[in-house]
């Protein structure tokens, strides 16, 4: 049967527009490191839910008087003195915490004045005269939406692993007088062993590795005192001034790229005691110890310990970890959706009802300086960093924790990490049938031209 021009010119417009549709492209490898050669482009291996709190603690935490990022407590919280939570978050952030929540204390929560200022909180109970108030989310009583044992056991997989990792060809660790110098070329990855004793023997410590590439310093042995040698000063280099840059909230070397990508490891410590005098620059992993951030002096990055202590000017001041660790580290799994749960609020409790602007609980990852995308921004590493997961190449997306409660605050989201169970396919099937109607539509109006000249 002869087919009619105009419609076999439908046809084939619809054709090539949908083949347009439909055919793969090809994405550019990422920068990676060449364990990870050939990974999809949004592959980075991080510390999965860790990387989106900067205070992590499996036990207690009693602190005062403040953490500019989200705060998640295993265990008991003691915030006597008064405690505010999350002042420095942005809304994307807010939006890839587990169920939006910037405070989540697994146990009691204890103190007369403790305020989330973005985001949710949730708290398994209140000791008797607690406060606890949300400023932009709600607060209140309900499950954890954090594993902390799956958590702890995925992190000191991920610690035990990066220690094992041999130290960079090229790297240096040499001490000049009561100086320590940390020395790296490798523009991906610059992995450093430096035992506790040496490193607490250092007035200043000094890092020079190039900009965006990754920092690990794996510190043995069992404890870590920096007060010991009054440690006062970490110095990061600045290939644009060609100079040490003192680390502190108001300056940082290379607009911070350094300490965003500077992480030290203690995989044995059982305790990590940092000098109230100094501002410590990068993130602490001591997933085995107990942390004590002294009476002053900031941690320039998240801390994640067994349990943490700290007073007086001692904060955590928000600078999340954003570096894609080496491949040894155990790859992050799908997380699952966390369903809706209300959580539960006295009856006239200011924060009983979200103010307007609360931030939206669903949302995409946010992007570090060097435009990749900021790690574990979708949920747990629970079965990502435990020490039997693969480490084979797979989604960036951190795993999710086996069997995790509800969260009490979680609102419904229509974006993000999260998955799509209804609409996902639909608008890009109605999208490309418009475009294969408009594209076949046109060769018919062109067609019917062309006849139209040579009648």
């Amino acid at each position: 049967m002869r087919i009619p021009v105009p419609a076999a010119a439908l046809a084939l417009g619809g054709s090539l527009a949908l083949a347009g549709l439909v055919a793969p492209i090809a994405l550019p490898a990422p920068a990676a490191h060449a364990a990870e050669a050939g990974a999809p482009a949004a592959q980075c291996r991080s510390l999965g839910v860790a990387n989106l709190y900067g205070e992590f603690v499996e036990g207690d935490d009693t602190h005062t008087p403040d953490a500019e990022g989200a705060v998640a407590v295993g265990g008991n919280a003691d915030f006597t003195g008064g405690f505010s939570v999350g002042q420095e978050l942005t809304p994307e952030q807010v939006a890839a915490l587990p169920g939006g929540n910037a405070l989540v204390v697994a146990g009691t929560v204890t103190g007369h004045n403790t305020q989330v200022m973005k985001g949710n909180g949730v708290y398994g109970a209140k000791a008797p005269g607690a406060v606890v108030e949300a400023h932009r989310g709600r607060v209140g009583q309900g499950a954890s939406p954090i594993d902390f044992k799956a958590e702890f056991a995925g992190l000191r997989a991920a610690s035990a692993a990066l220690a094992a990792v041999p130290q960079t060809a090229g790297a240096t660790v040499e001490a000049k007088g009561s100086d320590l110098y940390l020395g790296g070329a490798d523009t991906e990855l610059n992995s450093f062993t430096v035992a506790a004793g040496k490193l607490q023997g250092a007035t200043d410590v000094f890092v020079k590795v190039p900009a965006g590439s990754v920092t690990v310093v794996n510190v043995t042995g069992d404890a870590y005192d920096m007060a010991a040698a009054r440690t006062t000063g970490f110095h990061l280099w600045d290939e644009g001034r060609k100079a040490y840059v003192l680390d502190d909230k108001l300056q940082s070397a290379e607009g911070g790229a350094v300490r965003a990508k500077l992480l030290w490891n203690f995989p044995t410590a059982g305790k990590v005691v940092k000098n109230s005098a100094a501002a410590w620059a990068g993130t602490v992993l001591a997933p085995n110890a107990a942390f004590d951030l002294g009476s002053g002096g900031p941690v320039n990055g998240s801390v994640i310990a067994k349990s943490l202590t700290g007073k007086g000017g001692a904060e955590t001041h928000h600078y999340p970890f954003t570096g894609c660790l080496p491949a040894v580290v155990p790859t992050p799994t799908a997380v699952p959706t966390v369903p809706s749960v209300p959580p539960v609020v006295p009856s006239g409790s200011p924060s009983a009802t979200a103010p307007s602007g609360t931030p939206s609980t669903s949302g995409s990852p946010s992007t570090s300086a060097s435009g990749r995308p900021t790690p574990g921004v979708s949920g747990s590493p629970s079965a990502s960093l435990s020490a039997s997961s693969s480490v084979s190449s797979s989604a960036s997306a951190p795993g999710g924790a086996p069997s995790a409660p509800a969260s009490p605050s979680a609102t419904p989201t229509a974006g993000g990490n999260l998955a799509h169970t209804g609409s996902g396919p639909v608008v890009p099937l109605a999208i490309g049938g418009a475009v294969v109607i408009a594209a076949g539509g046109a060769i018919v109006v062109a067609t019917r031209r062309r006849a139209a000249r040579k009648a």
